[in-house]
């Protein structure tokens, strides 16, 4: 990075912050100095972290199905990452990105410019094979299915990645996300393979496997995230260490290890979570991961008889409630901030949901609520989690909501619903977590608009995070979502990637949905100073209707309004009105957009030079979809009004 970002960097942290990353850097030279040293060994090793009885028979027949149908796919070597499709899974290149061709260089890992796309490749597409979850799956088909063929491949990839990565070697070793969640693969691998004769001479017998599990431990208690990166990499890194320590507690230090990464899975899960239970980036994707990796630390401590701090499954708890509070009604939460695939355990076949499948978790370990969404996926992870983890959350006292949440006044999120499917998340919050508010986006005041499911008004996505800059900052940029940019500039201001410099503040006015024919929300924010960007959204029940009323208090200034649609989104615009149509269902549907007539309207669709009309739909996948972009001045008198009606 250019000597300027460090230094933007530098600003953001605080003097307990620096101090610790100096003594980071003083210990990364020292290892650097000298060769790593063996483990300690584990004579007598036991793995007695086995999952109980009937916990395998509880998984449903059609998620046992997609489960071997995906693990037949790998053991054939295919497999899809980040939207490249490979077909190099039986004997993969630990090191090489198969989307650029390039090989990340060897080395002392801290040494390895791993954000240089040219020296390194995609270092996503290096990394996320290394997470060992497609292994998880290919255990777990073992586990339904006592075929050996599964665990031997199982077996074959391990030895083969131990070999190629030694400790501190490579760009393996330079992520502490990466360590704690490939600690949690194996510790599910060991699980899973319990019944095949050659598991302990694969882990506890084996000097090599023993060495790499010390190692992984040590680097995470050596070089935990900090200050202002201690987002949801240091509840990953917590999370690993932590199940590793559990059930591979056969190290001197292991009982030292397991209490440190506990107060700090505590300590972290509560400061990364809102009391509403929302995840404090504001980036549902991290949503998802923070509550996977808890729940799997959870089972690992129930599986151990290692007591818990009350607060860890409270949280759980709450964003468990918060997460069936917000997704609409097929199940699909909101699109918020960045987004990259990232997952805490893996257990289960393509095409199985997500959310679904965290819901199911909850309904089983909290039991659900009366308003909950039904859930009527079939996943293998829940039966197979909740016969490690105890049952919470039914007859305690701790308060859950009595009816849907609508509106989040911490978070800054609020939900409106209509008739017809109709869902509209209105975004009033805070602009990121911390003081570099790593995975925000410029988004304030942003809507998400939906209609049974479909995308109408959509939040583009992520789309990717390193070696693309361009894109990086389109995605993540106000003209990027539904909302008002001011005299071309974005309503916070970056400093690099994963780094904001300035963060707009935000406040939510109104949000009352207490009148059944009509909610109402309004808020506003001072990224444009002097100017002040308000907005007020009405959704009314009778007429099906959106209307949003933006106004721009200050000086006469260059605006541009932008109304991002779904890929599946069709719009004919004409002046001021777009027509817009879509299928769902095999069914016809439609909608019309009364746009701001002060303005000037041209659509725009897959430009790239700049960017603008792009639809991500996961990271490392990209599609064109229709942008509605309105360009003029606002003179900090009148107002511009949307209309977004629904027909039928």
């Amino acid at each position: 990075m250019s000597a300027g970002w460090y230094l933007r960097r530098l600003s953001r942290m605080g003097p307990q912050e620096v101090g610790g990353r100096v003594g980071d850097a003083v210990r990364r030279r020292r290892w650097r100095s000298s060769v790593p040293p063996r483990g300690p060994g584990a004579a007598g090793a036991r793995f007695t972290a086995v999952l109980p009885a009937g916990a395998l028979a509880a998984v449903p027949a059609e998620a046992a199905k997609r489960l071997l149908a995906e693990a037949d796919r790998l053991m054939d070597g295919h497999a899809e990452f980040f939207g490249v499709e490979r077909d190099d899974l039986v004997a993969p290149d630990w090191w090489r990105d198969p989307r650029t061709g390039r090989r990340a260089p060897a080395g002392y890992a801290f040494d390895v410019p791993y954000r240089d796309e040219d020296a390194v490749g995609d270092v996503k597409q290096i990394w996320e094979p290394s997470r060992h979850q497609y292994l998880t799956v290919l255990a777990a088909a073992h586990a339904l299915t006592g075929d050996e063929r599964y665990a031997e491949r199982v077996a074959e990839h391990l030895r083969s990645w131990w070999a190629a990565n030694p400790p501190l070697r490579g760009v393996h070793w330079i992520s502490g996300i990466e360590l704690g969640i490939r600690l949690l693969s194996w510790v599910w691998i060991r699980r899973l393979l319990d019944g095949w004769p050659g598991a302990a001479a694969l882990f506890e017998r084996n000097p090599v496997a023993l060495d790499q599990i010390w190692h992984h431990q040590r680097w995470l208690a050596a070089f935990p995230s900090r200050g202002s990166s201690a987002n949801n990499h240091v509840i990953a890194e917590a999370a690993g260490q932590f199940a590793a320590a559990c059930a591979f507690g056969w190290f001197p230090s292991s009982a030292r290890w397991r209490s440190g990464a506990l107060r700090s899975l505590e300590r972290h899960l509560r400061a990364n979570t809102f009391l509403s239970g929302l995840n404090r980036e504001l980036a549902t994707e991290y949503h998802g991961l923070v509550l996977e990796l808890g729940l799997a630390a959870l089972a690992e401590a129930d599986a151990a008889a290692v007591p818990v701090p009350a607060t860890v499954r409270v949280v759980l708890l709450r964003m468990t409630d918060a997460l069936a509070a917000v997704v609409d009604d097929r199940l699909r939460p909101p699109r918020q901030g960045d987004a990259d695939d990232g997952h805490g355990l893996v257990l289960d076949g393509a095409g199985t949901d997500r959310w679904a499948s965290l819901l199911a978790t909850g309904d089983a370990v909290f039991g659900r609520l009366a308003w909950w969404p039904e859930t009527a996926g079939a996943d293998a992870r829940t039966p197979l989690l909740a016969a490690l983890i105890r049952p919470y959350g039914r007859d305690t006292a701790v308060s859950r909501p009595a009816g849907r949440p609508v509106h989040f006044p911490d978070a800054g999120m609020t939900i409106l619903r209509g008739p017809g499917e109709i869902w509209c998340r209105c975004d009033g919050g805070p602009h990121g977590f911390l003081s570099i508010a790593a995975h925000a986006h410029a988004d304030a005041l942003s809507l998400e608009v939906r209609h049974d499911g479909v995308d109408v008004l959509a939040d583009p996505g992520t789309y990717c995070y390193h070696g693309q800059p361009e894109w990086r900052r389109y995605f993540r940029s106000t003209r990027g979502h539904n909302t008002l940019e001011v005299d071309g500039e974005d309503q916070s201001l970056s400093g690099g990637p994963f780094l904001w410099t300035r963060h707009a503040r935000t406040r939510v006015l109104v949000a009352d949905t207490s009148d059944p024919g009509v909610a109402r929300w309004c808020a506003e924010h001072d990224g444009y100073r002097p100017s002040v960007h308000r907005r007020r959204v009405e959704l009314t029940a009778a007429s099906r209707e959106l209307r949003v009323v933006d106004e721009l208090r200050g000086p006469r200034r260059a605006v541009r309004l932008a109304f991002h649609l779904g890929p599946e989104v069709t719009a004919d615009l004409t002046g001021h009105r777009a027509v817009l149509t879509w299928t769902r269902d095999g069914e016809d549907r439609s909608a019309v957009l009364d746009l701001p007539g002060q303005l000037s309207w041209q659509a725009h669709r897959g430009e790239t030079d700049p960017p603008l009309g792009w639809y991500s739909a996961g990271f490392g996948r990209r599609e064109p979809a229709t942008t509605l972009v309105g360009t003029g001045f606002a003179d900090g008198t009148q107002g511009f009004t949307t209309v977004l009606g629904f027909r039928g």
